[in-house]
């Protein structure tokens, strides 16, 4: 493959896939950092040093990023969150200012990170929200450690390796350090990591992660207990199809929920809006993500 090709690619897969979340046009302006954001902190958990921030008062929410992203760029949608909550920010494994350890890099073992950063925090539960890469840490979390979530929000996330458009899962096999070199991500990166020179093994890491593996959480998701409300846009990375079936497998998409009895599992299909946009978009997930964290939980399910 030519390098123009192999560099093409590996920026669609960062620009216009799942990775990288800027919004970067006319109407909506690169993320900033927050307003009035607290000094960082680390946990030692795990074995890996975390690094979180807190922002504003209230329930906890976890904030889980998406793909060689950092906290920045989950805004405007932790602000958002953030004037009725308390906001848990986490940079995960090799991401921004958390250091990459000697393991690989996978949706479950990032899980247990933060499944133990809630308990360093000496919470019992949180609510949860993760976009991408973050939305997959916060399906294995709410399935390998429900007593420690109480409601999940998973944001232009998959179930299935497969959930991906082809084309998205095709360029994100070609991300390469050297040719993302100057990019955004990298740019950010270089900025906040404890050692800048680990961003081949982060994009090497995600890579294999995110192309390289193949799995199916149908079965396991059938268990998972925590009410969920999955978003995404309709010009998303994956099918609304998939979105719908994700719905099913948990129990959602019934007609009881005309008859009084709304389903403890949700979807918001938002007009219009793509992978890269979506948590820009806080005019639609302002209306939906807090009320749905708001409402009295559920009877448990059986």
């Amino acid at each position: 493959m030519k390098t123009m090709n192999r560099f093409t690619l590996a920026v669609m897969a960062i620009l216009c896939s799942t990775l990288w979340v800027t919004g970067c046009d006319s109407e909506n302006p690169p993320p900033k950092a927050p307003e009035n954001r607290t000094a960082g902190a680390y946990a030692s958990v795990n074995g890996i040093n975390l690094y979180y921030e807190l922002h504003g008062t209230g329930r906890p929410v976890v904030l889980l990023h998406g793909g060689l992203s950092t906290i920045d760029t989950t805004e405007p949608f932790l602000s958002t969150l953030a004037r009725s909550r308390q906001v848990i920010a986490v940079e995960l494994q090799a991401h921004g200012r958390t250091a990459d350890i000697d393991r690989p890099m996978k949706y479950e073992l990032m899980a247990d990170d933060i499944a133990a950063l809630i308990k360093h925090l000496g919470f019992e539960s949180a609510d949860v929200c993760g976009f991408s890469l973050g939305g997959g840490v916060a399906i294995q979390l709410g399935i390998r450690h429900p007593s420690v979530v109480r409601k999940l929000v998973v944001v232009s996330a998959p179930f299935k390796s497969n959930g991906w458009y082809p084309e998205v899962r095709a360029g994100m096999a070609y991300m390469d350090a050297d040719a993302l070199a100057g990019s955004p991500p990298h740019e950010a990166y270089v900025r906040v990591a404890p050692r800048p020179g680990d961003w081949p093994v982060l994009v090497s890491k995600l890579r294999q992660l995110l192309a390289g593996e193949e799995y199916d959480w149908t079965d396991t998701l059938r268990t998972l207990k925590a009410p969920t409300l999955i978003v995404a846009g309709d010009t998303d990375n994956m099918p609304p199809a998939h979105l719908v079936e994700m719905l099913g497998v948990l129990g959602g998409g019934k007609a009881d929920g005309a008859m009084g009895n709304p389903p403890s599992s949700r979807l918001a299909v938002l007009p219009g809006v793509s992978h890269w946009s979506i948590l820009t978009r806080t005019d639609l997930l302002a209306p939906i993500v807090p009320a749905f964290l708001d409402e009295p939980m559920p009877a448990a399910k059986p």
